[in-house]
């Protein structure tokens, strides 16, 4: 994530403009010049519309305090979390032990704060972090690298010493791990409820589901199921926080081989605040899928095309979803001999990794099924079917979904343009797809809108991020409350909520 002291205060490398104001922060929320013109190979040039920001928010005091504000607002949290039992912690109430708070177990255990109030607090917290994220994309270019990277790593360090927040998987790959590698118990055909006289039972979410993750990512964690579960827990959270780190390495790379500002890139994609909330603050596996589908990228941009095919198939065989990046590959290859030399990469790589799917697994596969039907209530399925009077997200709804989906990415690789931005057309239309959308899910697209030369896809990745944020902060299930509105509360809301409740306890 270094660049060349040329570049730190400078310009975006890309198309800049008369007043030194580069094309990538020009689009960060406005952040940028009144207008620009971007110039790729093998593209046309496109006309940035004018966008209007505060000039304090464009100053280097306001990145710096923006900067700052996030970091600070992360070790709040992480404190609060350490205290205690909290809204954070998920199943805190019934096991938190002090490895798994962390190194500041109980500094704030004196502070008793109510349920209500510390929903509300928490909340504030995280919008305070989204409004910095905003400023801190319209203030990019008073921001050097150093100052950028600082923050990042420093919110990396602070999250990897507390303890996993909401809607962690957690204790569910530990699970996974332990029933196979400990117990000998497939878990593409066993639940985790099996083994309830494991201590990994109480920080598993999901007992009665069969494993809904890729067969490699549950291969690499079969060796953590032989170390005590305090030193395989922390294992996962080094490697995730590493990962992650990583990723937004290799997002930057990406940028200055399309002579893009990394900068941008870094702050786009590494102070998110649900790249940072829930992503690493939840150590998710995500991060095993990302790190080789973006090297896949980089691959293909250094004319590597037979390794980009390969490491792909990596990221497929963590998670099924890094497919949708394959025809966008073949497509940024631009010649048929380069297209048959990604071909032949991911043939080669998905021989081996289907022969250790079936020497360890046989001819079981990830549970998607039930995962795909259940319903989370403002996932864009459930809301527009609750509209329309069907209840939520009818199964007639989601297969619906499921065919406009393939036809827009047909429709995506057929087009003209930038395949990157197109690539991150379709992961937000897979996301708009889906009935199951948890905070997360949004950074699969981060990268593809900043390395992408759309504009209006990263406003529409910014837009999202806001909508994400909003509902599911921890105080906003009361909000809805108050307002009476609960898209859950149809036909089709309550048959998930009945199934998720079957899923989550055992027998």
């Amino acid at each position: 994530m270094r660049q060349d002291a040329g570049q730190i205060e400078g310009s975006p490398a890309l198309a800049p403009n008369g007043n030194g104001a580069g094309v990538l922060a020009a689009t960060a929320v406005g952040a940028g010049q009144a207008q620009a013109s971007v110039s790729l190979p093998g593209l046309p040039s496109l006309r940035l519309p004018t966008l209007h920001v505060p000039q304090a928010l464009r100053q280097p005091r306001a990145g710096r305090i923006a900067l700052a504000s996030i970091v600070v607002c992360l070790l709040a949290l992480v404190l609060y979390a350490t205290g205690g039992p909290t809204v954070l912690t998920p199943r805190s109430n019934y096991f938190f032990a002090s490895w798994e708070a962390g190194p500041l177990y109980g500094l704030l255990s004196g502070t008793h704060v109510g349920a209500h109030a510390a929903g509300y607090a928490l909340s504030g917290l995280i919008l305070i972090m989204l409004a910095a994220y905003g400023v801190a994309l319209a203030a990019l270019r008073t921001l050097s690298t150093r100052m950028i990277v600082a923050c990042i790593v420093a919110a990396h360090v602070i999250l990897l010493l507390g303890p996993p927040f909401q809607l962690t998987d957690m204790g569910n790959y530990l699970g996974y791990a332990r029933l196979g590698g400990l117990h000998g118990l497939n878990p593409y055909t066993h639940v985790i409820g099996q083994e309830m006289h494991d201590p990994v039972y109480h920080l598993a979410t999901w007992l009665n589901l069969h494993s809904p993750y890729g067969e490699l990512f549950t291969a690499l964690t079969y060796p953590l199921a032989w170390l005590p579960l305090p030193v395989a827990y922390w294992i996962v959270k080094i490697v995730t926080v590493s990962l992650s780190l990583a990723f937004i390495a290799l997002v930057c790379d990406c940028a200055r081989r399309l002579g893009r500002d990394p900068r941008y890139a870094a702050v786009l994609v590494g102070l998110n605040p649900l790249y940072l909330v829930y992503a690493v603050g939840g150590f998710h596996n995500d991060f095993f899928m990302l790190v080789p589908s973006t090297a896949a990228i980089a691959l293909l941009l250094g004319r590597r095309d037979r390794s980009a095919g390969a490491v792909l198939m990596l990221a497929v065989a963590v998670k099924f979803t890094a497919v949708l990046l394959l025809p966008f590959l073949l497509v940024g290859a631009r010649t048929s001999r380069r297209r048959r030399a990604v071909i032949e990469g991911a043939v080669l790589a998905a021989i081996p990794l289907i022969a250790m799917s079936l020497a360890l697994f046989g001819l079981s596969l990830p549970n998607l099924s039930q995962q795909g039907t259940l319903l989370t209530p403002f996932s864009f399925p459930n809301l527009f079917g609750y509209a329309i009077g069907l209840g939520g997200g009818a199964p007639a709804l989601l297969r619906l979904a499921d065919v406009v989906l393939v036809l827009v990415v047909v429709w995506l690789v057929r087009r003209r343009g930038d395949w990157l931005s197109h690539a991150g057309w379709a992961t937000v239309a897979l996301i708009a797809s889906l009935a199951w959308v948890m905070p997360w899910y949004v950074i699969w697209v981060l990268p593809l809108a900043a390395l992408g030369s759309s504009v209006r896809l990263r406003r529409t990745v910014l837009a999202l991020t806001v909508f994400v944020v909003i509902t599911f902060l921890p105080s906003s299930g009361k909000l809805w409350g108050l307002a009476h509105f609960n898209p859950l509360s149809g036909s089709a809301g309550q048959s998930s909520l009945n199934l998720q409740s079957k899923l989550s306890s055992y027998p």
